[in-house]
């Protein structure tokens, strides 16, 4: 695949960000708003903004199926901050009823990190990432509690608050972050997303110390009844 064709969900969030990233990156963009426009993208970034916005929209337009069954069937997928969420098979902290697409063996606390106020940067070193440490914004984040043995950690908060949490992680085609990327002008992890995408080797491997495999009680592709902010 020489020039793919990668859609940006625009239910809400960074949707032109992400799409300005990826033409300079010499791919076709098109935004995805319904199940139609989903047919017609080879893979699709899901952006940052408010998850159970996304999930209450998706499931209006008749999209969050599509989603579902799409990812199921293979479509890279790339999910940043409430994208993470969105690709999350179990999250922490979501809506009453806040429903995911799924796709990630892991479990996501929403908005971990803390409201607008608490955001911050952070040089987090990416495994498969040339050039150094990605310098990371952090807005209204969440973090990774926990992954199965099919999903690679391709990233940790290296100190602070949060050191060593799970904020950059990937599953096949699949791959999310906690933090903003589309708006550091720095294109590196687009591109680490365009060549999953073309099937590009990527010699990623796990960091840190092995996933953990313990499962939460929570339902797959549903919120926890825990209130959130």
């Amino acid at each position: 695949m020489t020039r793919p064709t990668i859609g940006v969900l625009a239910l809400q969030g960074d949707v032109a960000e992400h799409m300005r990233v990826l033409e300079e990156l010499d791919v076709h963009t098109a935004e995805v708003v319904s199940p139609g426009h989903l047919d017609a993208v080879d893979a699709l970034v899901i952006p940052g903004g408010e998850s159970t916005a996304m999930s209450r929209i998706a499931v209006r337009q008749g999209l969050l199926e599509p989603l579902r069954e799409r990812v199921r069937a293979g479509m890279p997928a790339y999910g940043t901050c409430a994208g993470m969420v969105m690709l999350a098979d179990r999250i922490l902290g979501g809506a009453d009823g806040q429903r995911t697409v799924g796709g990630i063996d892991m479990t996501v606390r929403r908005n971990a990190f803390g409201r607008q106020s608490a955001s911050f940067e952070a040089a987090v070193p990416i495994d498969g990432l040339e050039g150094g440490a990605f310098d990371a914004l952090f807005i209204r984040a969440p973090w990774v509690e926990e992954v199965g043995p099919g999903v690679s950690v391709l990233g940790r908060v290296p100190g602070g608050d949060g050191a060593g949490r799970i904020v950059a992680v990937r599953q096949g085609g699949l791959m999310a972050t906690s933090f903003h990327p589309e708006l550091t002008g720095d294109a590196r992890i687009h591109r680490l997303f365009v060549d999953i995408v073309k099937g590009l080797p990527w010699p990623a491997t796990p960091s840190g110390p092995p996933p953990s495999t313990r499962r939460p009680s929570s339902t797959p592709s549903e919120a926890s009844s825990s209130p959130s902010w």
